[in-house]
């Protein structure tokens, strides 16, 4: 049953008690349920804008995945990896932050392994520094 039929038996019931709302407990239950109704009301606005918001969001991404489609040419079937297809084979790849200008940047093992490299971003040189230990 939705809230506002909820309601609607409520103050139905009210009447049907004969809920004399000239005592303070009737003014009490009388404006409860006027209360009850306003929020009842809210409550069914806000689940129709959010059906409509999620009907807006499907259609937007059935939009996406067409222009994905056509401009990357991958269906939904194909595998949308992060990864590049040139120099990184399959290492295991790292996620670093430059701390001058915080770009990401992707390492693998073997840039690690070098101990340094300059931030393609701003050009800062970065070290890495990794004991044998914190590896295991």
């Amino acid at each position: 049953m939705e809230l506002s039929k909820k309601v609607a038996y409520l103050k139905g019931l009210m009447e049907g008690l004969k809920i004399d709302d000239s005592t303070n407990e009737g003014k009490i239950l009388a404006m409860m349920a006027d209360i009850l109704e306003d929020m009842a009301e809210a409550v069914e606005d806000l689940a129709v804008e959010a059906d409509e918001t999620v009907d807006l969001v499907d259609a937007l991404d059935e939009d996406l995945g067409a222009l994905e489609e056509d401009f990357y040419g991958l269906d939904d079937d194909e595998e949308d990896d992060d990864e590049c297809d040139c120099c990184c084979d399959d290492d295991e790849m790292y996620e670093c932050i430059c701390p001058s200008c915080g770009d990401k940047i992707m390492l693998d093992e073997n840039i690690i392994a070098d101990g340094s490299m300059e931030c393609p971003g701003c050009g800062e040189k970065l070290e890495f520094d990794f004991d044998e230990e914190e590896n295991d």
